[in-house]
């Protein structure tokens, strides 16, 4: 996975640059994100903290933090300001087989801390039970707001004056491995030193004396007690609402927060009855050495990553990174057709998983297997394909790709309807325009193509497709001039696209740049020859020898 991280000392520079000159009550909310897998904290806390990259990132977080709260010392607005600091969640760095956070709901993610800082009060330091549903309640209390019908939580005010809250439970979930991959969900609560754990394998523990979590004392005279006490939380604290997800807006937020691991696919499972088998506890380790294959490959041992992928499915068959890290093994090795049967086996076997059927998608749009694609979407029914402007745009592909001109441009309209910043979609739009008005002869066609290809470079300017897109419309409108200036711009971006290659080379040889033409038809051939067809092959021969006339 690639992700998407913003340093600490940049995020608090954006901070302080906003609060520059700020007069007006304000309400401010950083977020660092830099002690998060990768672990690589930047000089001097890498080599301060050598061995220890993750004690680095949390001491250069803590050192970019100190710069926003000193900036407000020395603007004199820190004995007026309110401040909180905590943490969505721990690292658990290895603890119960768990290499960063998500999967589980132990201590090691569970506790983090809670600092408020009231201007005017003291210093001190209480061991309550307190949530993160009480942070909202409290602020109500200290800037003095009236507090909306619906809160949930406790005002922590008493706890800083000294006193104590009275005794509660507190409630907690892990749902990401059941609504991402369908294992069975996780929920518990804390009362006191007692903390439950429901899952197939249910869990109790004596936090008091146990902290770590080692000595489970889920026995089953204490388990109906244990889950009558959750029930009655959940039903307690639960609102009426919808089960429908909120859908996410735009691809670029979109894809910065499932690199940060907010949002992922969903599974679509809704199974109601869980074995151990389909226990997180049970899972995880299957799940952990398909990412030790996945660093493998990253290494440059594919041939070792295919081996334990392979081996994993094996064990478990129902394993669903396992499959798309094998097909993407295969499919960099060249092997494209064994990827493909990798991921059709993924499909038959959990044909709810929504990564698998993308992942498949895209590979069979890549193989040109577009007739696959079209019967794949009619017969799937997954529950976000109606929101993911992905894969509309990929369905319009392979829509115009097999002459159903009429459904990709329908197809394109429905994934800009979702994500209307969508540059490939609106560059396969242009495409598509571009296609129809040289088959039918219609000018309007070909001047709508700009429109779309000019949109998708606004939103991203190192987009090369809409910049090649942009020189085959000039193209086929006669202004060979202007074509050359975008494929050369498309090139720069993707030095190894053929097509550009190819189109440059042409339209030199047009322009009567024999020896401009004849560099890039000589280098597109040497890339693509091997791939073109009998007539392709005469054709950019003929070329070649008309560069050299």
């Amino acid at each position: 996975m690639t992700y998407v991280e913003r340093k600490a000392a940049d995020v608090v520079g954006r901070a302080l640059a906003w609060l520059k000159g700020r007069a007006s009550p304000w309400f401010l909310w950083v977020h660092l994100f830099d002690p998060h897998a990768p672990y690589d904290p930047p000089e001097p806390f890498k080599s301060e903290y050598k061995g220890r990259p993750y004690d680095g990132e949390v001491a250069y977080t803590d050192q970019s933090l100190g710069m926003l709260l000193g900036e407000l010392e020395r603007d004199g607005v820190a004995g007026r300001t309110l401040v909180i600091l905590t943490s969505d969640h721990g690292e658990s760095l290895g603890d119960h087989g768990e290499s960063s956070h998500g999967f589980f709901a132990y201590n090691s993610t569970l506790w983090v801390p809670l600092i408020v800082s009231v201007p005017g009060a003291g210093t001190g330091r209480k061991s309550q039970l307190v949530g993160h549903i009480d942070i909202f309640p409290t602020v109500c209390d200290l800037l003095d707001l009236d507090k909306p019908a619906f809160l949930q939580g406790a005002s922590l005010v008493p706890v800083l004056e000294g006193k104590e809250l009275p005794r509660r439970a507190l409630y907690f979930e892990s749902l990401y491995p059941f609504y991402s991959r369908g294992w069975a969900p996780l929920t518990g609560y804390i009362d006191g030193d007692e903390k439950f754990i429901e899952s197939p394998i249910p869990e109790l523990y004596n936090i008091g004396g146990d902290f770590g979590e080692l000595d489970n004392r889920a026995e089953p005279g204490r388990l109906g007690e244990c889950r009558k006490r959750l029930a009655d939380l959940v039903r307690t604290q639960s609102r009426p609402q919808s089960n429908r997800r909120p859908e996410v807006g735009d691809r670029q937020t979109r894809e910065k927060l499932k690199s940060l691991g907010y949002i992922s696919g969903s599974s679509g499972t809704r199974k109601t009855g869980f074995t151990p088998a389909d226990d997180v506890k049970t899972l995880l380790p299957f799940h952990n050495r398909a990412m030790e294959a996945q660093d493998l490959f990253r290494k440059g041992d594919g041939a070792g990553a295919a081996g334990l992928l392979r081996e994993i499915l094996t064990e478990r068959d129902d394993i669903d990174v396992a499959y798309t890290g094998l097909a993407a093994v295969y499919k960099a090795q060249g092997g494209l057709g064994d990827a493909l049967d990798v991921l059709k086996l993924g499909r038959d076997r959990l044909p709810d998983n929504y990564e698998i059927f993308l992942t498949q998608t895209s590979y069979l749009i890549a193989a040109g297997r577009y007739a696959e694609v079209i019967r794949g979407f009619e017969a799937a029914s997954l529950l976000r394909l109606e929101h993911d402007p992905e894969i509309w745009n990929d369905l319009g592909i392979a829509y115009s790709r097999t002459g159903k001109f009429a459904e990709a441009e329908a197809a394109f309209e429905k994934a800009l309807s979702l994500d209307r910043d969508h540059p490939a979609a609106l560059t396969n739009q242009g495409i598509l325009f571009l296609s129809r008005s040289s088959t039918t002869g219609d000018r309007n066609l070909l001047e709508k193509s700009f429109p779309c290809f000019e949109r998708a470079l606004a939103i991203d300017p190192r987009y090369a497709p809409a910049q090649g897109g942009l020189g085959a419309a000039f193209r086929q409108k006669g202004d060979v001039k202007s074509a050359v200036s975008s494929w050369e711009k498309a090139l720069a971006l993707d030095p190894a696209s053929g097509n550009t290659l190819y189109n440059l080379g042409g339209a030199y040889l047009e322009l009567g740049e024999k020896t401009k033409a004849r560099t890039l038809l000589l280098k597109y051939q040497s890339r693509a020859g091997a791939s073109l067809s009998p007539e392709e092959k005469a054709k950019l021969e003929a070329l070649i020898r008309k560069s050299g006339d």
